[in-house]
């Protein structure tokens, strides 16, 4: 009998071998002490718990509480009624109601952009950055593409569908001589990352435009995490920082986090309607008969109406008053930075049973492990929100401290009582 050949991984993109084997150790520790995969009602912004327990949710993406906004809800059932359907399921490039014009109307003229919808982030990713890959969507050139070490999953996960289109590598985190130096190398360069980052903080935007500038640069951008909670009428950290917003800048930001809605927005500058029936017919998951549905796109018609009031700049003022408040009390590397995610240190030994107690005190804190962070920076993702009142971040703080963070006034080496 023939002996049938084994398959030998390349692992040139992905190790799920690693991924998994590592990773899942710390998921079902998290879920066997309680910490994953709960189900409660939320009421008030409360959570409730079959068993009696409450908490507050302190892991929540949705920075100005926009999710649960009167206007947002309303919206979402008001479009129901008037377009008469959920989701018709036909690619848009076939046929379509006005639902989704209506909403990148609002948006684009809400962003000063050419907006494209699509129903979430990853699918946008997935479906554009093959497209720079082949040179269809930039210049025409086959750029090098070069993926920031940690550029969220969405993005990474496209790397080997670029890699059947031209070449692809990986940089260290923000590594701006290493990008120039591919751009004095490479006839185009394409850099795939995060302008707002989902563990804290914001890509080198002014000293990416510069190489823009210099090298005709071209940079994909993720800013989901920016969107609503920075910039005026929330356009986000990378629209309000970049000089450089023509064809050479992408940005794709979804609707879910800050927003307060659904899908995502694609924001274009500089290209044409032809580019956009090339992105509908060839993007991969955007040309499917998966878009945003009518209860989505009126969620998001309704916050952008939000967007374009003093209501708006008055939830950023609280949210800025809330991270300040407790970056008073609690010590991170993000303090006194305007992004909304802190993440309190903990080691990959303590930080589930850490997240445990916190838990008790009646607040969750999300663990981060690898794969999610690299090992042995494990620590306790906050997520601050306008919303949240002080009362509630000071007994957060006052839990985490006891379950091991470091109190803000503490030095160095200190140890908390």
């Amino acid at each position: 009998m023939t002996e049938r050949k084994s398959i030998t991984p390349t692992h040139l993109y992905r190790n799920n071998d690693r991924l998994i084997g590592i990773g899942n150790a710390f998921w079902n520790m998290s879920y066997e002490n309680g910490v994953a995969g709960i189900v409660g009602d939320l009421q008030d912004g409360v959570f409730h718990m079959p068993d009696g327990h409450e908490f507050v949710n302190f892991t929540v993406c949705s920075y100005l509480d926009l999710d649960t906004h009167p206007k947002v809800i309303d919206g979402a059932v008001d479009s129901l009624r008037r377009f008469g359907v959920l989701d018709h399921c036909i690619p848009r490039t076939r046929v379509q109601t006005p639902v989704l014009l209506e909403l990148e109307e609002s948006l684009g003229e809400l962003f000063g952009a050419m907006v494209i919808s699509a129903v979430s982030t990853a699918a946008a990713s997935t479906g554009l950055l093959p497209l720079i890959a082949s040179g269809h969507l930039g210049n025409g050139t086959r750029p090098l593409m070069v993926f920031d070490k940690n550029a969220h999953v969405s993005m990474a996960n496209a790397k080997p569908s670029c890699a059947d289109e031209t070449e692809v590598v990986t940089s260290r985190h923000h590594d701006l001589d290493f990008l120039e130096d591919m751009c004095r190398t490479y006839e185009r360069v394409c850099y795939v990352v995060d302008g707002s980052d989902s563990l804290g903080g914001y890509a080198p935007v002014k000293e990416l435009a510069e190489l823009q500038d210099k090298y005709n640069l071209l940079v994909f951008y993720d800013d989901s995490h920016s969107l609503s909670a920075y910039g005026e009428r929330g356009i986000g950290y990378v629209r309000s920082h970049s000089p450089v917003l023509d064809e050479r800048t992408i940005t794709v930001a979804t609707l879910s986090k800050g927003f307060g809605a659904g899908g995502t927005a694609i924001l274009l500058d500089g290209y044409t309607e032809e580019t956009r029936r090339l992105i509908e017919r060839f993007a991969g998951p955007l040309g499917y008969s998966q878009k945003m549905n009518a209860a989505g796109v009126g969620a998001a018609l309704a916050s952008a109406e939000i967007h374009r009031t003093e209501e708006l700049t008055q939830l950023q003022g609280r949210l800025r008053s809330n991270i300040a408040l407790f970056d008073s009390l609690v010590t991170t590397e993000q303090a006194e930075s305007t992004f909304p995610i802190r993440v309190v240190p903990m080691s990959d030994a303590t930080v589930v049973e850490a997240a445990k107690q916190v838990f008790a005190a009646g607040f969750y804190t999300s663990p981060v492990f690898f794969p999610i962070v690299a090992r042995g920076t494990a620590g306790l993702r906050v997520m601050l929100r306008a919303g949240q009142t002080e009362e509630q971040i000071r007994r957060l703080a006052a839990a985490l401290i006891k379950a091991g963070a470091l109190p803000a006034a503490a030095q160095p080496g200190s140890v908390p009582e």
